[in-house]
């Protein structure tokens, strides 16, 4: 068989293989790395890299340190006062030298501080306590670092990922068919809702409306927090039939009975209720394959009147510019939930235009790791 030149391996007309630079091939040259390390100009950037390259090393260490601090609910424990590290052992039942272990790792990572042998949390760490829903998401990610424990055999697809089994509710009513599958969906999605709710409201214009139709919302935390910031706007719910009672539950607890209503019905399935000039999508569409997207868009569409819009907001990838957040994590976790993927604000865009919106508007997010939003108008 000939050998194979780059310019025979080509996608969409580019050569698939390209030579890497000079510079690159001489920096990862061991004689010269050492020649940096021992060069004082150049000292600082080859002790940044190599601080860097030791974190990427030790991340799993730090995710286990942070979740073992959720899972003993030291957080609560430090957010009302400061405690030495043989309190807290006797507090959760742990040897005092394994506490002390475990906290010291806790400052290490920046969520703890100690004085005098009282520790307590950094404003990092009293974020953790008070965020709705973060110890939750936390908590839960054992099912995702299982899956990833072989990461070659993850990559290429051939490992039976948790998550997908953790997460049955995206595929459709009947994953919803057990009350206690849906509790642990709603009550984790709903308690994480806070931070999306706040950057979505924040990144669209809500002003003139008077109908918001939320598609697949869950037990309606996010309009729950669009009425309290807009009094206006009729609300309506639509999510399966499962979710509704405790949608209604909120929506009576936040007093908002007159103006919002959840009605049942499948959005792979039936058609959306019409009457809203807007339809949200909140972190629904990276659930599920282009194909579902596609419908789901159209019913949008075809709900919606002339001038409606339709505002997508979920965690993204990064396009052109990849970043941690939507590339390094969110990208990984659908990959696990195997029923969909994440997308960057362009693909988004594009499937919308796709299904006959215009006037697509790709507003910068203010944090990335939180949501992005894709905005669109229905033009007839």
């Amino acid at each position: 068989m000939a050998e194979v030149g780059y310019s025979d391996l080509t996608v969409s007309g580019q050569p698939e293989r390209k030579p890497t630079s000079r510079l690159s091939r001489l920096l990862a040259l061991p004689a010269f790395q050492a020649w940096v390390a021992n060069t004082p100009v150049l000292w600082r950037f080859a002790r940044y890299e190599g601080v860097a390259m030791f974190d990427l090393v030790a991340g799993f260490c730090h995710s286990q340190v942070l979740q073992a601090i959720v899972r003993l609910r030291i957080p609560p424990l430090l957010l009302t006062e400061q405690m030495t590290a043989d309190a807290l052992a006797r507090a959760v039942q742990m040897p005092t030298d394994r506490m002390q272990i475990l906290l010291d790792a806790g400052v290490a990572i920046r969520l703890l501080k100690c004085r005098r042998g009282y520790y307590r949390l950094t404003l990092r760490g009293t974020a953790l306590a008070g965020v709705p829903g973060l110890q939750g998401m936390i908590d839960h990610h054992d099912v995702m670092y299982r899956d990833l424990t072989d990461p070659v055999a993850f990559f290429r697809g051939e490992v039976e990922t948790e998550l997908a089994a953790f997460w049955p509710y995206v595929f459709g009513a009947g994953g919803a068919s057990d009350p206690a599958v849906v509790a642990r969906y709603s009550a984790l999605m709903a308690d994480s809702q806070t931070l999306v709710a706040a950057d979505t409201l924040a990144a669209v214009n809500w002003r003139g409306l008077s109908h918001v139709l939320d598609v697949g919302g869950g037990t309606g935390a996010f309009l729950c927090a669009l009425g309290a910031a807009l009094p206006q706007p009729r609300l309506t719910l639509f999510d399966l039939p499962a979710v509704v009672p405790a949608a209604q539950q909120r929506f009576a607890a936040a007093g908002l009975e007159a103006r919002a209503q959840a009605v049942a019905g499948s959005f792979r399935d039936d058609p959306l209720p019409t009457g809203a000039d807007m339809i949200t999508l909140v972190r629904v569409l990276y659930d599920h394959d282009d194909d579902t997207v596609a419908r789901i868009l159209r019913a949008a569409k075809a709900a919606l009147p002339v001038g409606g819009r339709l505002v997508v907001s979920e965690p993204m990838r990064g396009g052109a510019r990849p970043h941690r957040a939507g590339d390094a994590y969110f990208a990984l976790y659908c990959m696990a939930m195997r029923t969909g993927r994440a997308r960057s604000a362009a693909q988004i865009a594009a499937l919308m235009q796709d299904a006959g919106f215009s006037q697509i508007k790709t507003p910068r997010p203010r944090r990335a790791f939180i949501t992005s939003v894709v905005e669109g108008v229905n033009p007839d």
